[in-house]
C-alpha cells in the first residue's frame, strides 16, 4: 500500500452482512478491499467463515464459542439486527455502512437514513437514500427506481419508462429534485 492510501479506522464504510444468498463473490471482494469493520449475525457468520473473512462484530445476545476469536458482540435485545448494528455504528461515529442483505425492508432503514450514509446491496440492486437536489454522473441506458413517496418530482437526464422507473437518456449528470426529506432509490449493479 502506498503512503497516500493510509486508511484510518472508520474512514471507510463498515460492512453489515445480513445475507449472502443473492450476492456475488466478486462484489463482496470489492467491498472488503479496504478492510472495513465487518458486522454480521450468527447464521451468516458461518457463510462468512467459509470465505475466510475476518468478522469484527456479531449481533447476538449469546455467542457460539466455535466462531472466530477476538469477535466483539453487540447484544440484539428487543431490537432487530439492523437496528442494533446501525445504533452501534452511529454511537461509534461511523459515517457510512454498506449493507448486504437477501431481503430489503426499507422500513428498517428509514429511521437511520439521516444519521448515517447507507448503501444496501441485494439481488443485483444497490439502494440508497438521496436528498432533494441529488445529482450524479451516469452512463446512458441505466435504470433508476424510486422506492419512496415523493412530492413534486423534477428530473433531468432521465426518461420515465414505468411507474417510478426511469432510464438515463445520455452519458452525463442526472438530477432528482423533490419536496421534503430524503427518498430511497435503487439502481442495477
Amino acid at each position: 500500500m502506498s503512503s497516500h492510501h493510509i486508511v484510518r479506522e472508520k474512514q471507510e464504510p463498515a460492512l453489515l452482512v445480513l445475507g449472502l444468498n443473492t450476492f456475488s463473490e466478486e462484489l463482496l471482494g470489492q467491498l472488503l478491499e479496504w478492510s472495513p469493520t465487518v458486522i454480521t449475525t450468527p447464521p451468516v457468520a458461518e457463510q462468512i467463515n467459509a470465505y475466510e473473512i475476518k468478522i469484527d462484530i456479531i449481533i447476538a445476545d449469546e455467542l457460539d464459542n466455535d466462531l472466530q476469536s477476538d469477535v466483539k458482540q453487540i447484544p440484539q435485545g428487543q431490537a432487530g439486527p439492523v437496528e442494533a448494528a446501525l445504533n452501534y455504528l452511529i454511537q461509534n461515529e461511523y459515517k457510512a455502512v454498506n449493507i448486504i442483505t437477501d431481503d430489503v425492508q426499507l422500513a428498517d432503514f428509514i429511521p437511520f437514513a439521516h444519521k448515517i450514509n447507507l448503501v444496501i446491496f441485494s439481488g443485483g440492486q444497490k439502494t440508497y437514500a438521496i436528498n432533494p437536489g441529488f445529482s450524479k454522473w451516469k452512463p446512458a441506458g441505466e435504470i433508476i427506481r424510486i422506492l419512496s413517496l415523493y412530492l413534486n418530482l423534477q428530473t433531468s437526464g432521465l426518461a420515465a419508462i414505468g411507474k417510478n422507473t426511469f432510464i438515463t437518456t445520455n452519458d452525463g449528470f442526472i438530477s432528482l429534485n423533490f419536496n421534503g426529506g430524503f427518498i430511497f432509490i435503487s439502481e442495477d449493479i
